[in-house]
């Protein structure tokens, strides 16, 4: 079974919902990257989202985007990345997934970047720019035992919703505005609404993204899901802090002790 598919039948026996924490691949370097997977693992997340940096990132708000821009300009490539989660996956079992633009796995191959995916032990694809219509270009290669497509729906989704989640798996990721990412992005003004519709219509887990920043958020939040994703106040925290691995994984407490 699939890691992350495991990990939230595991927390909805338990009757708890899933932390899924961010970092931005490469930033400030990929040896504090590794540092940072396990500072959210102490920290008690229970899934991982690396970004892979891309110079166009057209969901990304300024905090996540100056990540990215570090990362590229310290070097990164998709191939230090690839490598990065193979030394990982010597440490944890913890499920891993890549937030990476289309663009980012067309230059670099499809075929070779999904099957180094299942060869390194990424358990799932994030892919903002991609839509459920085309989709089938990588589903054709996709080992979903091993790699997991999460499909995202945002507000604006509507009769779209049971589409854009047929034929994907691990959990669904629901935008929770309208904007970009970002601690500031103000939540959809008729978002439980919206998230009860998602989660009438799925067969799978459903998790919030998208201006998670704080406690309160969370306990707003969790009675309609089964899972959150705070990206940019925790980049934001590692920025901070120096990429202070201590500071990082008492923040991630923080965040991860509402359940």
């Amino acid at each position: 079974m699939n890691r992350i598919t495991k990990k939230f039948q595991e927390l909805q026996s338990l009757n708890k919902k899933a932390f899924i924490g961010y970092l931005t691949a490469g930033d400030p370097d990929i040896s504090k990257t590794e540092e940072f997977v396990y500072a959210l693992e102490e920290g008690g997340a229970d899934i991982i989202e690396l970004g892979i940096p891309f110079s166009d990132p057209l969901a990304d708000g300024p905090v996540i985007q100056a990540a990215g821009q570090r990362a590229l300009n310290a070097g990164v490539t998709v191939d230090k990345i690839l490598k990065l989660v193979k030394d990982i996956r010597e440490n944890t079992n913890i499920p891993l997934l890549f937030l990476v633009y289309y663009n980012t796995i067309i230059i670099y191959g499809k075929e070779k970047f999904i099957n180094r995916c299942e060869e390194i032990g990424i358990d799932g694809l994030i892919i903002p720019d991609l839509p459920y219509e085309e989709r089938d270009e990588l589903e054709v290669i996709m080992d979903y035992e091993k790699l997991c497509l999460i499909p995202l729906v945002a507000p604006t989704s509507k009769d779209r919703i049971n589409k854009i989640i047929k034929g994907c798996n691990g959990f669904v990721y629901c935008v929770s505005s309208l904007g970009v990412t970002g601690e500031k992005s103000s939540f959809y003004k008729n978002i439980d609404d919206y998230l009860k519709e998602v989660k009438k219509n799925s067969h799978l887990p459903i998790a919030v993204g998208f201006g998670i920043s704080n406690k309160d958020d969370i306990i707003k939040l969790q009675k309609n899901v089964d899972g959150f994703i705070v990206g940019s106040a925790i980049v934001r925290e590692i920025n901070m802090s120096g990429g202070d691995k201590i500071a990082l994984t008492e923040y991630i407490k923080t965040l991860t002790n509402t359940n």
